[in-house]
């Protein structure tokens, strides 16, 4: 498995609209078995993203499925900048097939 950890920052006031863009559509991707979005409590314009996927060319391959490609194009006028980005290896984990 793949996993990815990020922190992003929305354009001040825009975190729940960037919130929504990110979770329109994320039915459907190929290979991902978990994508989650959380709010930041301590940051009011930041968020966490959390993904698993079953490799990383399942990851790779989704950043060309039309509706991830609207997401970006959508998002992209209010992100105001990415933070951490954290590579892991998922080992399992309720939801998740070892």
């Amino acid at each position: 498995m793949h996993g990815l950890i990020g922190k992003m920052k929305a354009a001040s006031g825009q975190r729940d609209a960037l919130i929504a863009i990110l979770l329109d559509g994320i039915g459907g991707m190929p290979g991902c078995l978990s994508y989650v979005v959380a709010r930041d409590p301590a940051d009011a314009d930041a968020m966490w993203i959390t993904e698993v996927w079953e490799s990383p060319e399942h990851h790779k391959a989704s950043l060309s499925l039309p509706q991830v490609q609207a997401a970006i194009a959508k998002a992209r006028p209010i992100i105001a900048g990415f933070d951490t980005h954290i590579v892991t290896e998922p080992v399992g984990g309720h939801g998740l097939s070892a």
